[in-house]
């Protein structure tokens, strides 16, 4: 009897810690906009950069939110190219994916849900060209648990005519504006801020 008091004591003490631990995992939620209307509802996290890569004079920034609309979570993808030279154009469409693989082996497919998306091209006052690319991809309940308990190691992104491969680093200092990210703990981090 006292050695199962002793166990049951030794499980609580183990759950307080996990569930700690957890709690803190996460960050303060940022949320760029939360409207409820006669339409519906719309909550939507600040952009996040998780990849970044600035080279001769070229760079190419992936931002990321989480987007939950009439309780329908997804994930919203930037994508933004700069250059002097030409940049080739990548396009969303209805069989373009996002494939997430995470530290435990697991692999999320997250699927798009906005129309035929080419970008556009923008030139700035300094003669770089920037072309911007968004896609919406969804989110689904099952895959929250998955998304919360491990890191992400990798992400695939289907475009319409081609496939690009990211290697997501633990911590990110941009050169685009001097913050740190946490791009492997995406996820971990700030999926509660949808639910």
């Amino acid at each position: 009897m006292h050695q199962n008091l002793i166990l049951m004591k030794l499980f609580v003490l183990i759950a307080f810690a996990l569930f700690s631990f957890n709690a803190i995992a996460q960050k303060p939620c940022e949320i760029s906009e939360d409207v409820t209307d006669s339409i519906g509802t719309y909550k939507t996290t600040k952009d996040y950069m998780i990849y970044e890569k600035v080279f001769a004079g070229n760079s190419k920034y992936i931002f990321t939110s989480l987007v939950l609309t009439d309780a329908k979570p997804s994930l919203k993808v930037q994508f933004i190219e700069k250059s002097k030279d030409f940049i080739k154009a990548n396009c969303f469409d209805k069989n373009s994916r996002i494939y997430i693989q995470l530290l435990n082996g697991k692999i999320i497919s997250l699927f798009q849900t906005d129309a035929d998306n080419c970008g556009t091209m923008v030139r700035d006052d300094k003669g770089f060209d920037n072309r911007i690319l968004s896609g919406q991809f969804t989110l689904n309940k099952q895959n929250y648990a998955a998304l919360k308990e491990s890191p992400i190691s990798f992400i695939r992104i289907k475009f319409l005519t081609e496939t690009e491969d990211y290697v997501l680093k633990k911590e990110l200092i941009s050169e685009l504006d001097g913050t740190v990210y946490e791009p492997e703990n995406y996820f971990i981090n700030y999926l509660h801020c949808i639910e």
